[in-house]
């Protein structure tokens, strides 16, 4: 188990209980992804957490793979959909690339809260296209930390992993991720910032 793991999975009840802190962008995000989706649809969530998004979105689609590293929250994840009778959405401990979906296999990825988060990111995006069919979209929430105040952090966080406050942060620009979600395969569609200095962007990308 990595340091990451051992972070989220330490962190997974108390981010289960946390409420979400801007429940409008919140509202805004699902009903613009919503807006993509059709029931014969196949979707991938990278990162799920808790399978909060994923709740949400699964009446709209055939069927959601919801995965991340951490199998805690994993666990809350699995206890909400089956409270609920969801029963389209499967929760699985992967990473992106260990789960090796099939090529041109999926409608939709969902990378949300999650790109800022990983060292190979490029490697990460270019899976995405593989997976995805022709005309297969990727929406994503990113947060730019290079366009706010926040860039300071990066000094600190190899400090703040070693002692278990911080996970993995990767600061990057709005325009470092557009090109590379351009040179990964896709056409930007729409994007919309928000929050600190609207350094967190929401982006919808079409492979083509």
């Amino acid at each position: 188990m990595n340091i990451s793991e051992k972070f989220w999975n330490k962190k997974a009840e108390g981010y289960a209980k946390s409420p979400i802190s801007d429940e409008e962008t919140y509202k805004r995000k699902l009903t613009e992804t919503q807006s993509l989706l059709e029931k014969k649809m196949r979707l991938l969530e990278f990162g799920c957490g808790t399978g909060t998004t994923a709740m949400h979105h699964a009446p709209h689609v055939l069927h959601i793979d919801a995965i991340d590293i951490s199998e805690n929250m994993l666990d809350i994840g699995r206890e909400k959909a089956s409270k609920a009778s969801i029963e389209n959405i499967t929760f699985t401990r992967s990473t992106l690339i260990e789960f090796n979906a099939d090529a041109a296999s999926l409608d939709v990825v969902l990378g949300l809260n999650v790109l800022h988060l990983l060292p190979d990111r490029q490697y990460v995006l270019t899976e995405v296209a593989r997976i995805l069919k022709p005309g297969g979209v990727f929406v994503s929430s990113t947060a730019c930390l290079g366009n706010s105040y926040l860039r300071f952090i990066k000094p600190i966080v190899p400090l703040g992993k070693l002692l278990g406050v911080m996970p993995d942060v990767y600061v990057l620009t709005k325009s470092d991720l557009a090109s590379e979600v351009h040179n990964s395969g896709f056409t930007i569609e729409r994007q919309w910032h928000h929050g600190i200095k609207d350094a967190v962007v929401f982006m919808v990308a079409r492979k083509l």
